[in-house]
């Protein structure tokens, strides 16, 4: 059967939420004077937020907590790192984190291109991401890509995140789609890669971190302008 649906992971797909994260922490340290107040060292925090933040969305994804454990305890836990135990400052950061990373919009390299690409040869377009619905729709918009895509489904929404069956079954009958006629694109080996093929649609692994993961069959690739190669 001929593919016609397409469906796309959101953060670090097509969204860079880790450069537009990176800088929205960034403004953020400056804005409180971290470094003079508590001699902390900017790239080290971050560092250690961004690992603090994958293991949390790691456990969010497996079902282990909720949005609001993640909420109240990743820039706490960053902070406490450091042996800063200040929970208002730590839901500053929260709280501002998340007005404010819309304000960054950049995209992932090749982006736009692939987009248009797969538009011009009339492949519908669609989002599934693992994200908070509040701010997934604004990423899509503010970031001008909002256009591209007839459907935009987000976690909150159905109540499941990926690699969940619930969450592509919920998607494919809001688009209108068949699995059969439908692959996804994602870089997250187990929400992605393998809750699409499990699920029984095909699948493209976004290899950013170049993980060399395999499955027979299964496609990867490490630069989204290779897309190209598949569609």
């Amino acid at each position: 059967m001929k593919m016609q649906h397409v469906f796309f992971d959101l953060d670090n797909t097509l969204w860079d939420h880790r450069r537009n994260a990176y800088l929205t922490i960034k403004d953020l340290f400056e804005k409180q004077d971290i470094s003079s107040k508590y001699n902390i060292d900017f790239e080290e925090f971050h560092s250690v937020y961004h690992d603090i933040n994958e293991e949390l969305w790691e456990k969010i994804r497996d079902g282990i907590i909720g949005k609001e454990y993640l909420r109240e305890h990743r820039f706490y836990d960053a902070f406490k790192h450091f042996g800063v135990d200040n929970k208002e400052l730590a839901l500053y950061f929260e709280e501002h984190f998340l007005d404010n990373i819309v304000s960054h919009n950049e995209l992932v390299e090749g982006a736009e291109d692939v987009l248009e690409y797969l538009k011009a040869k009339n492949y519908t377009l669609h989002i599934i991401s693992n994200g908070f619905q509040e701010v997934t729709e604004r990423k899509c918009t503010l970031s001008g890509i909002a256009p591209y895509f007839k459907t935009i489904t987000s976690a909150d929404a159905v109540g499941v995140r990926k690699p969940n069956p619930r969450i592509f079954e919920y998607s494919l009958g809001l688009s209108e789609a068949r699995k059969e006629e439908s692959i996804l694109i994602g870089d997250d080996w187990i929400a992605d890669a393998m809750g699409a093929t499990d699920f029984g649609m095909d699948a493209i692994f976004f290899d950013v971190y170049k993980e060399d993961k395999q499955k027979e069959g299964l496609k990867a690739i490490t630069h989204l302008q290779q897309i190209k190669e598949y569609l």
